[in-house]
């Protein structure tokens, strides 16, 4: 969502800094790769942490790795052992996150695939305390399916990009981007055996718990 630059600078300097290895990441993301507002930013990379480190998962499962800011951030929250599974649809980009979990003290707890989700997660033995969706749009809903059966009870799903710069208002809409985002939020709408809500952090966040 587009905010004003002076309130953006006022969250920025009353939150807590954006510490130097993520900082670096944020740097050579955008020097080196196309898309870099793909990256999770600060303020989201700071929310992200903030609620794994609340919630204190065994186990995290984050379809779109990207180069890797956000499992950074969702993997210092996990309890002691716990492991966080990213996946990554772009081969390019693994020994290059891989670098920077190495850099933040993360490797360890990080456990890297490369492919489609829908072909990876069913077949992971474990289930997951937190998940965290960011990957192509028009497979959102393909990804809730796989993702919500693999949920413990109570488990939290993290959705970005729900608002998808508030092109989700034009119904009409044939971009297929937006109608994957679109069908995804009005599918989540009619869920019963979850709790949701939309926030409006960045381009919007969706935290979703089962009952």
């Amino acid at each position: 969502m587009k905010m004003d630059k002076n309130l953006q600078k006022y969250i920025i300097d009353h939150s807590s800094p954006e510490d130097p290895v993520l900082e670096e990441l944020y740097r050579e993301t955008h020097i080196r790769f196309v898309n870099p507002n793909m990256l999770t930013g600060y303020i989201q990379g700071k929310f992200l942490e903030f609620l794994s480190k609340m919630i204190t998962p065994e186990t995290i499962i984050e379809i779109g790795t990207f180069t890797g800011y956000s499992a950074i951030c969702l993997a210092r929250g996990l309890k002691p052992g716990g492991k966080l599974y990213t996946i990554e649809i772009n081969d390019e980009l693994h020994e290059f996150s891989k670098s920077y979990f190495r850099k933040a003290g993360v490797e360890s707890k990080i456990i890297q695939f490369t492919g489609r989700a829908q072909d990876i997660i069913p077949g992971l033995d474990q289930n997951f305390d937190l998940a965290y969706i960011d990957g192509d749009k028009r497979e959102y809903t393909e990804y809730y399916n796989i993702i919500i059966r693999k949920m413990k009870p109570k488990g939290y799903i993290i959705a970005d990009n729900v608002l998808w710069g508030d092109k989700v208002l034009d119904s009409n809409t044939r971009d297929p981007q937006t109608r994957g985002i679109i069908e995804f939020n009005e599918m989540i709408k009619e869920q019963r055996d979850i709790e949701k809500v939309i926030l409006p952090v960045r381009d919007g966040i969706m935290v979703i718990r089962k009952i």
